[in-house]
């Protein structure tokens, strides 16, 4: 039984991040957005098409290192045609969320999380260290800037995309000297509008997301881009997501285009993709981790061979899947396909595991039930 993670860092309190946020410059924008449109903005916004009116900014060159702490409006950005990034794909980012309180408050998950494997991103992209200080005090910072914009209702949040790129104007081959790092902001309203329903997925044998000695751990662009065609294949084939095999044999899950996966077997326990280096270390999978090893159950950590999940479906060895991100949080697959099998699981309903650890997370994330591990942090 392994419940064990990486993911973890030491937590900043309160006192602490007050000092990180007010090394931020609040450059207010001379266009705030009408109070009555920004509401009607909130009233079902779709993922990823409206922001908030301010972002999150820190520059870094490599003779100062990281400078200028600000806030300031939301808007396009000025690049070269010759900058880096645009060239040689040298980025990374995070996704994360906010989420407002019934008594008004506004909350966050894990964030000394995120801001670990961006650290790590960094490292695998030959980008700078973004300090675990600067990346939470640049999410609060901003947060507190547009708190108007995250919403109220059920499963409802402000999505936070922190990310960082190559901006030196540079055409050649070594990692740039020159680096923008910024957050910015979406509400969201529920993954799953009209409630939870299971997906289909699609095991695709012919691409890969990554490869040994890749860049499958870091969450960078790239990793997204390659999964894109095997995503379009899929939904060819009748599927709504992708899930990749191991690059070496060909033969063992490894995750989807953009979460991790999980197994329920018939006799309680649950099994995961082991992290290889190929595959992203989620902070919503090692909840996970932990949420099933506070129930009990045995949980398994290795390599687990497509052949034998197709068996165990067929056998009832295999009782449920799903699959977990920070935007659906937890999902149940309802139907598992390939080039030579095509299974219903849990019958093609979401699973009484997978609904209960979905409920769990959520309302620790939302502030319905206790945070028995103290991943939350408030904002504002």
């Amino acid at each position: 039984m392994t419940t064990t993670s990486s993911t973890t860092a030491s937590s900043i309190l309160p006192s602490e991040l007050e000092d990180l946020v007010a090394l931020f410059d609040v450059r207010g924008t001379d266009d705030p957005t009408p109070d009555a449109d920004r509401e009607a903005a909130l009233q079902a916004p779709k993922f990823g098409t409206v922001f908030s009116d301010h972002m999150a900014r820190i520059t870094w060159r490599q003779a100062d290192g990281w400078l200028d702490r600000r806030i300031e409006k939301y808007g396009p950005l000025q690049l070269d045609p010759a900058a880096a990034v645009l060239h040689y794909a040298q980025e990374i980012f995070e996704g994360m969320k906010a989420y407002r309180h019934d008594d008004g408050s506004v909350w966050t998950f894990r964030p000394e999380a995120n801001a670990a494997r961006f650290a790590r991103s960094a490292h695998r992209l030959a980008l700078p260290a973004l300090s675990i200080d600067d990346f939470v005090g640049s999410v609060a910072a901003l947060v507190r800037t547009d708190v108007d914009w995250v919403p109220s209702g059920e499963d409802s949040s402000l999505y936070l995309r922190p990310f960082m790129f190559a901006s030196e104007t540079f055409l050649g081959v070594r990692p740039a000297a020159e680096v923008e790092y910024l957050v910015i902001a979406s509400p969201v309203g529920p993954y799953f509008a009209g409630g939870v329903r299971p997906v289909s997925i699609w095991v695709d044998e012919d691409y890969h997301r990554s490869g040994p000695g890749g860049t499958g751990d870091a969450k960078c662009g790239g990793n997204y881009a390659a999964s894109l065609l095997p995503q379009l294949l899929a939904q060819e084939k009748g599927c709504d997501q992708v899930c990749f095999l191991d690059a070496t044999t060909n033969t063992h899950l490894e995750e989807l285009g953009g979460m991790n996966v999980f197994v329920v077997m018939a006799d309680g326990s649950v099994h995961t993709p082991e992290l290889t280096g190929s595959i992203l270390e989620g902070v919503t999978r090692s909840s996970i981790l932990q949420l099933v090893g506070d129930r009990g159950r045995d949980v398994v950590e290795r390599r687990i061979p497509l052949a034998e999940i197709v068996q165990g479906l067929a056998d009832g060895t295999v009782r449920e899947i799903f699959a977990c991100g920070t935007a659906a949080v937890v999902t149940p697959v309802g139907r598992l396909a390939g080039s030579t099998f095509d299974h219903a699981v849990a019958g093609g309903e979401p699973g009484e595991l997978t609904m209960d650890i979905r409920h769990e997370l959520t309302d620790v994330q939302y502030g319905r039930a206790a945070d028995r591990h103290g991943w939350m942090r408030r904002l504002a």
